[in-house]
């Protein structure tokens, strides 16, 4: 009998998984204990083996692709045997809902009467709320300049809008009467909807918000029409015949350009705007130059327009070449690892209320300290590991940093296990030294270069990277010499460590040559209050500065 194989949940935090290969296909004979794929989960890529025998019938995600858990993965069973029951079963309701029938409606047509009881009257304008930037999805009105009943001049400020990126005057294009606000003072609305109405004086608003799209967008068909009449009498008549694009029509400008303008003396007819509808903003005023005729852009391309112009001493000035290119981008899926990254540290930065404590370390003694370690034979232990050790001891004396917020309770952790971030090509883990405090320093530096190793490798097994209490990210290899980090939940905190630097300080009253580093500690202010939190740091101070402590 055939079996099915579902997704596995090889983490306690896995959601959905990556076929990374196969090393199985359809028509393979499968023995218990065989590798079937290796899976990509949010944390490793592991092997996935099979606890049945038989033949490979069906594949149900390929390789690359992404399934949620529990989501059929494969199909096991006899050769030869019918599986179209199972692969059925998943689909049948697909299959009705393609051939349900749709529903019938017997509509009739809108009659006369009712066209005319919904559309727009002449001279009335619906004005929607405008797209302000490139990424805004709706606005927020700050301020209206208008109330309802007033008279509205085109060009005149109706309203303040707040977009995602800064608030903005938005003016009318239309000259009437202010008959309605659909959007108060205060508060926000998507892009499109009705902002407000504007039109003669005494028109029935409440027939106009009721109008229907079909007679907008017969409004719409006669306007294209009587746009493409009047370009085709434009296109009879020579180009020079023609002064700009605005002769004859209301010139759209922000109250900016319109001010940029008339400060430099340029006539806006003369001006090609690049905002909304041909509007014309600050950086088109800017960019704007005289000598560039309309007729001269429309033969050439822009690079060949410029030529030398003279200043007022007569000298010639060379043209300014601008850089020309392609933009181009591309897409990259992201793996489960960033995928998992980004939702762990967002869930962390926007539930736990962080804040940051920062200490300098003198590090003289720390370096005269490893330096006698490593000639040891045999033994290499690392500024990292020190910091490791001294955190674990630390946490020893300030059980209150080493504790799990609950919600209704807070757990206190009476074990020590200090997790490692670890960089790796596709983003971060951190591998965990479980019980920290009851390891040497030379334990402790060949752990975290086992675990290092086999994490860049993704070697690393679900439970060696759970069950930390406490976090340390170490980015002073780098040259980094602050910064800080997003605590790693459940953990309360995470320590930041940077570079250490040669730099001047006072010691015993004089200024000389002296080695420090910089620690940020990252607390969740629900368990580790401000005080806790700098006794921790100052505890941590004493073991790095004086090291031998540390071994006793």
């Amino acid at each position: 009998m055939a079996i099915v194989v579902n997704m596995p949940r090889l983490s306690d935090t896995m959601e959905e998984g990556t076929v990374a290969a196969w090393l199985k296909k359809v028509g393979d004979k499968v023995e218990e204990g065989d590798i079937l794929a290796e899976i990509e989960t949010d944390k490793a890529t592991m092997e996935f083996e099979s606890f049945n025998e038989g033949t490979l019938l069906h594949i149900g995600v390929e390789e690359g692709d992404t399934a949620p858990v529990d989501v059929l993965l494969a199909i096991i069973g006899e050769e030869g045997e019918d599986i179209s029951g199972l692969l059925n079963g998943s689909g049948a309701a697909e299959v009705v809902k393609e051939e349900a029938p749709e529903p019938k409606t017997d509509a009739a047509p809108p009659t006369d009467s009712d066209s005319s009881a919904t559309e727009i009257p002449e001279g009335v304008e619906v004005i929607k709320m405008p797209r302000l930037s490139d990424t805004m999805e709706e606005g927020t009105v700050a301020t209206w300049l208008k109330k309802v009943g007033d008279t509205v001049e085109e060009g005149d400020i109706l309203a303040e809008i707040e977009t995602d990126k800064a608030t903005m005057e938005f003016e009318s294009f239309y000259s009437g009467t202010l008959l309605y606000i659909g959007i108060q003072e205060g508060e926000s609305s998507p892009v499109d909807e009705v902002l407000a109405v504007i039109g003669p004086e005494g028109t029935d608003v409440d027939a106009v918000l009721n109008a229907g799209p079909s007679e907008n967008a017969s409004q719409s068909t006669a306007s294209n029409e009587t746009k493409q009449e009047t370009t085709a009498t434009t296109d009879d008549k020579p180009i020079a015949e023609t002064k700009g694009v605005h002769d004859g029509q209301r010139i759209f400008a922000s109250p900016l350009a319109k001010k940029m303008a008339a400060d430099k003396g340029v006539d806006l007819a003369d001006v090609k705007g690049s905002g909304d509808h041909g509007r014309i903003v600050k950086k088109d005023i800017e960019n704007y130059s005289p000598a560039a005729t309309a007729t001269a852009a429309i033969a050439t391309p822009v690079s060949e327009t410029v030529k030398d112009t003279i200043d007022v001493s007569g000298s010639a000035i060379a043209p300014i070449r601008l850089p020309l290119g392609e933009e181009s981008s591309e897409e990259v899926k992201n793996s489960q690892m960033r995928k998992t990254i980004a939702k762990r540290l967002a869930e962390s930065k926007f539930t736990a209320p962080h804040y940051y404590l920062t200490i300098e370390v003198d590090m003289d003694n720390a370096i005269a300290s490893r330096k006698q370690i490593n000639e040891l034979p045999d033994t290499k232990v690392s500024f990292n590991d020190m910091v490791v050790k001294a955190c674990a001891n630390a946490l020893k004396k300030h059980p209150q940093v080493n504790t799990t917020w609950k919600g209704d309770t807070t757990q206190f952790n009476h074990h020590i296990s200090v997790g490692v971030a670890v960089a790796v090509a596709d983003g971060l883990v951190v591998p965990v030294l479980k019980f920290t405090d009851q390891m040497s320093l030379t334990q402790i530096g060949s752990a975290v270069k086992d675990l290092a190793g086999r994490a860049r490798n993704k070697k690393l097994t679900p439970a060696e990277m759970d069950g930390s209490t406490f976090t340390v990210s170490n980015l002073g290899m780098f040259g980094i010499l602050e910064f800080t980090s997003i605590i790693n939940q459940p953990n309360s905190a995470i320590l930041s460590v940077g570079a250490i630097v040669q730099k001047p300080v006072v010691k015993n009253g004089e200024i000389v040559v002296g080695n420090t580093m910089k620690l940020c500690l990252a607390c969740d202010h629900r368990t580790v209050d401000g005080a806790t939190g700098a006794q921790f740091l100052q505890t941590l101070r004493a073991y790095l500065e004086n090291p031998v402590t540390m071994l006793a």
